[in-house]
């Protein structure tokens, strides 16, 4: 099976399908950043180091760049946005030695599709359509930007993003693969309002496929069900090309199968015969609803895990607390969970050797008023909901809020941080409400993760969440964050590890890379629910 990778980041989907024996033909990314670090995982290009000794990369190339190929360093940190004009810039695809198989393309969609559009490139067009020689391709996947789909975000129906799923049907058309994958974020299924109308992008979306002649299966799927520890829920459309679905369907044994791909296939003959669809005539199967009927169809991989079996923040990281000797385990004799083990095993391109330093693993400087913040929203983690929701009102409006008895009574049960560093408790309502005053704070995102449930879905910058540990005040580092997306510890993140300011609106550092990425677990997943589609095609 072979593939090509839309929207890449840093390659969490494209580890997962490769573990299920999918080979990358090439991929496409529009960060710089996020490419330095598939680069170096899955070509084995250090670009930070071909920089600075004047090489020049074969896997890694750039469509439309201000700088040739001999400014490697600028290139690494241009602006995406601040592109050339179409057709204006370096291409390197350009050159008679570029070679397309096996590398990544740093480029926006747009200019991806124009350059494969163009006549002059139709030899090449036609030689990735054939798979580079293996008669066709079997998947395009990706998950086109979603900060404005997202219910995290300002939810702004007329962003320029909003026209990437379109940007992706329209290289589809261009490819014609057998199956497609696209993954967003939930918010994509909540409706915008746009003039008293209702508005869902994920069935706009969904029509886009069917009128290219592909026949779209909705689905509503969580990573935590794959064995990522995460709580990551997100929206799924499997769409296979028109002449392969009847096939498809006679041959898929479930009976649960039946009505799921008989909703597709007549949303997708109605489309065909009216040009238009009404909402709700395609159905979005949701797995928190559905889980049983799933296990027992072609969806069954994406619902290995029932309530009960998810995998914890404790089986993530529970082996990187303690002192830190830059050799892991850090606590002495405290092995690595089942759950590690595993992702090192089954997303296995290179082996960990225990002796060497753990990558991504420095910690990052937390202040002492950060700090105590930390410990407060760890204990809030250990009061009722009604204390917590108090306290989270307190903290935005001291003077105007008034902690009730039984808050206070459940908040006084709990040790805090004190001023100079020790660990202390209060012994009157006072106190405490003079130390919460101290912490007053307009953020409402952060929180501390708890220890024996999945992570929140919102891990994509550094201070989104605390350590549970009463010791560890801090935030994640960047592999303890990649350890709760189901990263292997072997899986190296490059380039800068954060950023801020108005760089944040283009810069895709470490931590982003992390919290952007498709769980790798999950990737696996979606691509074992890919390979049997593909393997009842092929019977």
């Amino acid at each position: 099976m072979n593939h090509i990778e839309l929207f890449a980041g840093c390659g969490g989907l494209s580890l997962g399908l490769e573990s299920v024996g999918f080979e990358l033909l090439f991929a496409n990314e529009i960060s710089p950043m996020a490419s330095e670090t598939f680069s170096y995982n899955f070509f084995n290009e250090n670009l930070s180091e071909m920089s600075q000794l004047g090489h020049i990369p074969k896997h890694t190339h750039w469509l439309n760049s201000k700088y040739d190929q001999h400014e490697l360093e600028k290139r690494l940190r241009e602006n995406p946005k601040e592109e050339p004009k179409p057709g204006k810039g370096f291409n390197d695809l350009q050159s008679k030695d570029a070679e397309l198989k096996k590398s990544i393309v740093v480029a926006n969609i747009e200019d991806l599709n124009r350059f494969f559009s163009d006549k002059k490139n139709s030899k090449l067009l036609k030689s990735v359509k054939d798979g580079f020689g293996s008669g066709g391709i079997d998947l395009i996947s990706g998950g086109p930007p979603c900060q404005s789909f997202s219910l995290a975000g300002l939810r702004q129906h007329d962003n320029e993003r909003n026209q990437l799923p379109w940007e992706f049907a329209k290289f589809v058309k261009l490819m014609q693969p057998r199956v497609v994958m696209l993954e967003n974020v939930s918010g994509i299924l909540r409706a915008f309002n746009i003039k008293g109308k209702k508005y869902y992008a994920w069935f706009e979306v969904a029509k886009a496929f069917a009128s290219i002649g592909y026949v779209p299966i909705c689905i509503h799927a969580n990573a935590k069900y794959t064995g990522a520890a995460q709580n990551r829920p997100r929206f799924i459309m499997i769409a296979i090309k028109a002449k392969d679905f009847n096939k498809f369907r006679k041959n898929s044994p479930s009976e649960f199968d039946k009505p799921i791909l008989k909703n597709s296939y007549d949303f997708y003959t109605s489309l065909k015969k009216s040009e238009d669809a009404e909402y709700g005539s395609l159905n979005c199967y949701e797995i928190e609803k559905e889980q049983d009927n799933f296990s027992n169809s072609f969806l069954k991989p994406l619902v290995k895990y029932k309530k009960g079996q998810w995998r914890t923040v404790s089986d993530a990281i529970d082996d990187l607390r303690g002192d830190k000797d830059k050799k892991y385990p850090y606590i002495k004799g405290l092995k690595r969970s089942p759950y590690v083990e595993e992702l090192n095993e089954i997303l296995s391109i290179k082996n960990i050797d225990e002796d060497e330093d753990l990558n991504n693993d420095d910690p990052r400087s937390n202040g002492p008023h950060v700090r105590r913040r930390f410990r407060l929203y760890q204990v809030l983690n250990l009061v009722s909901v009604s204390t917590k929701r108090e306290v989270s009102k307190f903290l935005r409006e001291p003077e105007e809020t008034v902690l009730s008895k039984t808050a206070i009574k459940e908040l006084l049960e709990h040790d805090y941080l004190s001023k100079n560093g020790e660990y202390v408790n209060f012994g009157s309502a006072s106190q405490l409400k003079k130390y919460l005053t101290t912490l007053e704070t307009k953020k409402q995102t952060q929180r501390a993760l708890i220890k024996d449930q999945p992570a929140p879905a919102a891990l994509s910058i550094p201070d989104d969440a605390c350590h549970y540990d009463h010791d560890e005040l801090r935030t994640l580092t960047v592999r303890e964050m990649a350890r709760i997306q189901s990263f292997p510890d072997w899986f190296d993140f490059r380039s800068k590890v954060t950023t801020g300011g108005t760089s944040r609106r283009f810069e895709v550092p470490q931590y982003t890379q992390v919290g952007n990425a498709v769980p790798p677990l999950f990737g696996m997943a979606l691509g074992e629910m890919v390979k049997s589609i593909l393997d009842t095609l092929d019977e």
